[in-house]
């Protein structure tokens, strides 16, 4: 299994969603150089989107690969990656049908339920940030809810279809996970949490993640990426297992 070589590749112009691999590439980002030192040791990293389809196509595999590493006590943990992190995409005809289809896909290869009654809506702006940053705001106030609060994000939005920029949309999902939503509220718009995103979206790219989902097996300083668009757990499992030998 050949490692991810941070330095050596660049996210690619675009973004687009591949129905035969599962992967969704990011649209371009300003880079950073700033180096986030390894600890000599091993977790599984998991780069997704919450509006990134296959994300939430490969969720169910990625609760069983959670709760297989807590049991083997490897640690766990989730960045996240900045699909369309801006206003640019127009919210048109054209788009709306190829969104329509691609879910189509991914519910048939997946098995997870989509709502569709977002295509109705004349104006919407598919800004993956807030999304995003919910999550890392969600993260910041108790770690351990963190994957819990991304799948419900996504369950809000591809099932519910709601509006994943406004603060009211996690008011349910904050109700359910003990979080105090006034708080959130601050902290979700909040320059730090911004920030604090930002420095996720530019880490994955700094690794040379391609798209999402990806997961990593990190050993020392070697990603290894165990998992480069829609995976099924035993195949995730199966390489983790690997490497840990």
């Amino acid at each position: 299994m050949t490692p991810l070589s941070a330095q050596n590749l660049t996210a690619p112009e675009g973004a687009f969603c591949d129905p035969e691999t599962g992967l969704c590439t990011p649209a371009p980002l300003a880079q950073s150089d700033e180096k986030v030192p390894f600890r000599d040791d091993v977790e599984i990293i998991y780069i997704g989107d919450p509006m990134c389809s296959w994300c939430w196509g490969i969720s169910p595999a990625l609760n069983r690969l959670e709760r297989a590493a807590t049991t083997n006590g490897i640690p766990y943990r989730t960045v996240l990656g900045g699909l369309r992190p801006d206003n640019s995409q127009v919210w048109d005809e054209a788009f709306r049908n190829f969104l329509r289809h691609h879910w189509k896909e991914v519910n048939e290869r997946s098995g997870q339920p989509f709502g569709y009654d977002l295509f109705d809506q004349e104006a919407f702006s598919y800004n993956t940030e807030p999304s995003s940053r919910a999550v890392v705001t969600a993260r910041t106030m108790n770690p351990e809810v963190e994957s819990r609060f991304f799948e419900l994000t996504q369950y809000h939005f591809y099932v519910l279809n709601k509006d994943p920029k406004l603060a009211t949309f996690y008011e349910p999902i904050c109700k359910e996970l003990g979080l105090d939503f006034v708080r959130f509220s601050e902290l979700f718009a909040s320059e730090e949490m911004v920030t604090a995103t930002m420095k996720d979206f530019q880490l994955n790219r700094q690794w040379g993640v391609r798209g999402y989902p990806t997961v990593i097996f990190r050993k020392g300083d070697q990603l290894y990426a165990i998992a480069r668009g829609f995976s099924e757990f035993e195949r995730m499992w199966g390489a983790v297992e690997e490497l840990v030998k």
